[in-house]
This record gives structure tokens, sequence and C-alpha cells, in this order.
């Protein structure tokens, strides 16, 4: 369910997995995942329920607020990456991140700029996203490389 382009069934699955996170009823591994990332993010909470407008609300650059239902899905996706060490090297790239940066999502948000570039231009010029200057980018982040 996490890989579909139906924006609202997205949102309403967020407020699923959220709810039974609350109800403490077992969670599947990307159900984990889910739950972990929205409890990192409690200024999130009042808009996980099934009644609020936010479910329905566009989020542009132009309104000058995140959208927090993209802002956490780049934090699955990283922590999907992380777990598949793809690009290879990031998990190296993270745990000195996590030196610099000790609580787990300060180092996460060190890494999401990187991500929000790569797949911005990837979708501006239409071409896969760039793992290569994705990971350079990241090794700048984490002081292993230098400009």
């Amino acid at each position: 369910m996490l890989y579909n382009n139906d924006r609202n069934a997205m949102r309403r699955y967020f407020v699923a997995v959220w709810s039974k996170a609350l109800a403490g009823l077992p969670l599947q591994p990307m159900e984990r995942i889910i739950a972990d990332v929205i409890a990192m993010h409690p200024e999130y909470h009042a808009l996980l329920n099934p009644a609020s407008a936010a479910l329905e609300r566009d989020y542009t650059p132009e309104g000058g607020q995140t959208n927090p239902f993209l802002h956490m899905g780049m934090h699955i996706a990283l922590r999907e990456q992380l777990g598949a060490n793809r690009p290879a090297g990031i998990g190296g790239v993270y745990q000195a991140l996590q030196a610099r940066h000790p609580d787990e999502h300060t180092a996460q948000h060190a890494m999401l700029d990187c991500l929000g570039e790569m797949l911005m231009l990837a979708q501006r010029n239409a071409v896969p996203p760039d793992e290569a200057q994705y990971l350079h980018c990241l090794r700048r982040r984490a002081g292993l490389a230098e400009d």
C-alpha cells in the first residue's frame, strides 16, 4: 500500500497505521517503520485523524509550509535506503552523521536536504535520480568529502 500514486489513499494509510499503533495493535514491518517516523513528528499528530482537513490540503512551496506527508515519506525512504545500504555506502555516511548529531532525527534531517535535492533534479530534468551525486552530497554533509 505504501507505493501508491493516489495521494489521498496514501494519507489515509498514514492515518490508519497511526491509529493502529495508538491502539497497540500488531503492526506489519512497513507499518512499524511508518509508525516510528510518525512518532518522531509530534507536530503532525493532530493532522493524523480521519476528520483532519490536512488530509485534503494541498501543500505547495509557495504556501510556505512543509508537506507533512511528503516529509514523513522522505524519512521512510531514507530508512529503506539505510536498510538496503543503497546507494552503497549510505550506511557509513549515516554513522558519520550520527557521530556529529547523536539524535537519530537530527542525523536524518541532515540527509533529507540531499534526498530532496536529488529527487527535485531528477523530476525537473526527467532523468533517473543520480545516486552518485546524492552520495556525494551526503558525504559533504557528514564531513567526509571536500568540495
